[in-house]
């Protein structure tokens, strides 16, 4: 048989062997990593996906991405541009190595559609750029229609004594829940250094509002009430989440609620 002839059967039968063997090989039929090497997986919003606020977040996460039971969230456009900032809640104990359930909501107003992303951080109180790390889900969005509601921070001594300030918001016809979420945040940097302060506990959560014959029922968690004491804040407390209410024609009055529990609350 001729030499030449000899090589090519050769190398041919090599490459049916090497093609064989990548065709018997196991394979990841889905481009994404296994979900077990991943630090976040089994998110509630897919790529690719349209959102609109409020958008709500459940998931799993690695333990080392929590800090305090909870890590950051943020929404940008394709521009770069922050949406929204915000963050989601592990929903069990997070000092592990494994998974733990998260769960957040995050609100923003897009001014115009287009693709976009919900990114996921790894909380990093060290401050380190080594520790920082992120997750980025491609989102679109949709122009939101907006709506404009006050909310009442404290300005000076007088307990109270607290001033309107406007915010918009997304258009929802839970308006009244959507502004004291807004009370709830805080003033903003610029209306802290302008003496506008929030007497109300950080991480508190509107748990419901009942608006029935004028009567505004607002419940919230055991947050607002944890380590109140004195007249003073109670009178502010109050005196912030009522008018932030009173601002809509249905309301003429305003009961707060812990928990479903009006008695014996907020007590100075």
């Amino acid at each position: 048989m001729n030499k030449n002839l000899i090589i090519s059967v050769i190398a041919l039968a090599a490459i049916i062997i090497a093609l064989t063997g990548l065709l018997l090989w196991p394979q990841n039929t889905n481009n994404n990593p296994p979900q077990d090497t991943a630090d976040v997986r089994n998110i509630s919003v897919k790529a690719g996906d349209t959102v609109q606020p409020p958008l709500t977040i459940t998931g799993e996460a690695r333990g080392s991405w929590f800090f305090e039971a909870s890590f950051p969230i943020k929404v940008i456009d394709q521009d770069g541009n922050v949406l929204a900032n915000s963050y989601v809640q592990a929903q069990s104990e997070w000092m592990t190595a494994d998974y733990v359930p998260f769960q957040g909501e995050i609100t923003f107003i897009a001014k115009k559609d287009g693709p976009g992303f919900l990114v996921f951080a790894k909380d990093n109180p060290s401050g380190l750029p080594e520790n920082d790390k992120e997750i980025r889900v491609p989102i679109m969005l949709k122009i939101t229609e907006t709506a404009k509601v006050k909310v009442y921070f404290s300005k000076g001594d007088v307990c109270e004594n607290v001033v309107a300030l406007e915010r918009e918001i997304p258009k929802t016809q839970a308006i009244a829940s959507a502004a004291l979420r807004e009370l709830l945040k805080g003033p903003t940097g610029a209306e802290g250094i302008g003496g506008f302060s929030t007497n109300i506990n950080y991480g508190v959560t509107v748990k419901s509002v009942n608006i029935v014959n004028g009567v505004a029922t607002a419940d919230f968690d055991e947050t607002l009430g944890a380590q109140v004491a004195g007249a003073c804040r109670v009178t502010a407390i109050r005196a912030q989440i009522e008018k932030t209410l009173k601002q809509f024609p249905t309301v003429k009055s305003v009961v707060i609620s812990i928990n479903g529990k009006t008695e014996d609350i907020l007590q100075p």
